[in-house]
């Protein structure tokens, strides 16, 4: 059947149905399924339509009565990990690494704004042309970002980061060469002795599945607290674990509440550790001065940087948003409250690796001391896609004080 006759025989159904069916009660699956198959062989195709695209047909009806429309055989697809819409010019997947467009698209403006909003609403959230961005999430965890016009030149931009159902742990990611036996367990004795840890790295690098497989190693016996933008992190064997979420401003008249307040209100609340999933801007003189300098050791967070050295300045850049004090004090802070720095990349053949393990040594003669541990060298000779190296080890731990108050050894 030709596409456009196709997509009317698919909306004149989709009315049918929807004039047909019972709304007043709550309606399973299954018979919603039962309702689209006693439609569809009510319909004469006239065999202008093979069993191949009636089945296809079947499965958008359902998609587009109970699910997110176009969306939803990518959304329950275990092997995407990003879905980009952009607007009605086209939707591009990542799948296993690999970026392609996705054959498929939305009928109509009027129905891509109604995923959006069916999205949104869910999480109580509001998206509009006077609030045209948003962060919000699926039921299945999944991070959505939205922007509207005329901020979005071509029509509606919706960004959708899947992540999988069962969280990735440190064994996964050694198993994937993400990271050396070596280096993980080093970094599980840094964590388990309190060590303050930062992640950095840019867009799709990994950072909150490496922040979630760090956190696996923190004791069961500690009270953690999570604060994010969009719920992300899959914490799991922490009994004691209370996790927080930002809220934006809505119609409702109902004021914002930012990672700022969600820290300090934090504090308050008898933490061992805290995480952060990820700061940008001023929320930084919160955690680094408020938390990870006033006896919170342990805490992690995330920033995007493109080496462990960078993430240092986007620190410093991010504290000045925050508060008015002297470069070098600012600096004094961050030395005395984060000691360790990973930072990951993703390489030319898309995959996902530690590239630099980094100790905050110290602050000397107005500038931040780094001391490499371990750095990603890539083998003589590699040639092709394929990138073969390993993490080596570079210099020794300068602060081993947490370690030996611990009572854990290097050795």
């Amino acid at each position: 059947m030709e596409q456009e006759k196709y997509l009317i025989t698919k909306e004149e159904i989709r009315r049918e149905l929807l004039e047909h069916m019972d709304f007043s009660r709550e309606l399973s699956d299954e018979d919603i399924r039962d309702a689209i198959a006693d439609r569809l062989r009510a319909r004469e195709f006239g065999g202008r339509m093979n069993v191949y695209e009636r089945a296809r047909l079947g499965k958008e009806l359902f998609y587009t009565i109970r699910g997110l429309d176009v969306l939803q055989e990518l959304i329950e697809d275990s092997q995407v990990t990003e879905i980009m819409i952009n607007g009605l010019e086209g939707i591009f997947v990542e799948r296993a690494g690999r970026l392609f467009p996705w054959p498929f698209g939305f009928e109509s403006a009027e129905k891509l704004q109604d995923v959006i909003q069916q999205i949104v609403a869910g999480c109580n959230r509001v998206v509009n042309e006077t609030s045209p961005i948003v962060d919000a999430r699926l039921e299945n965890g999944s991070r959505v970002n939205v922007v509207l016009g005329p901020i979005a030149l071509n029509g509606p931009v919706v960004t959708i980061r899947r992540f999988p159902e069962e969280p990735i742990g440190m064994d996964e990611l050694l198993a994937i060469g993400s990271v050396s036996e070596e280096a993980c367990r080093f970094l599980e004795k840094l964590v388990r002795a309190r060590y303050n840890i930062f992640i950095s790295g840019g867009t799709g690098s990994g950072k909150t599945t490496f922040l979630n497989a760090l956190a696996g190693f923190i004791p069961s016996d500690e009270r953690l607290i999570t604060i994010e933008d969009s719920a992300e992190l899959q914490i799991r064997g922490i009994p004691n674990l209370v996790r927080m979420e930002t809220r934006n401003a809505n119609v409702e008249g109902c004021r914002p509440i930012t990672i700022r307040d969600l820290i300090k209100t934090s504090l308050r609340m008898r933490p061992d550790r805290i995480i952060v999933g990820e700061v940008r801007g001023g929320e930084a003189v919160d955690l680094i001065g408020s938390a990870l300098n006033c006896g919170h050791d342990g805490s992690m967070s995330t920033g995007h940087a493109n080496s462990a050295r960078d993430m240092l300045m986007r620190l410093e850049t991010m504290m000045l948003m925050g508060v008015e004090l002297p470069l070098p004090a600012i600096r004094r802070q961050i030395a005395s409250g984060v000691d360790i720095i990973v930072h990951l990349g993703r390489l030319r053949d898309k995959t996902r690796k530690v590239l630099e393990i980094a100790e905050v040594t110290g602050f000397e003669e107005g500038e931040i001391t780094l001391s490499p541990l371990y750095a990603f060298e890539e083998e003589e000779g590699t040639a092709g896609n394929k990138v073969m190296g390993k993490l080596v080890r570079k210099e020794e731990l300068v602060h081993a004080d947490k370690l030996k108050m611990a009572g854990i050894s290097l050795a």
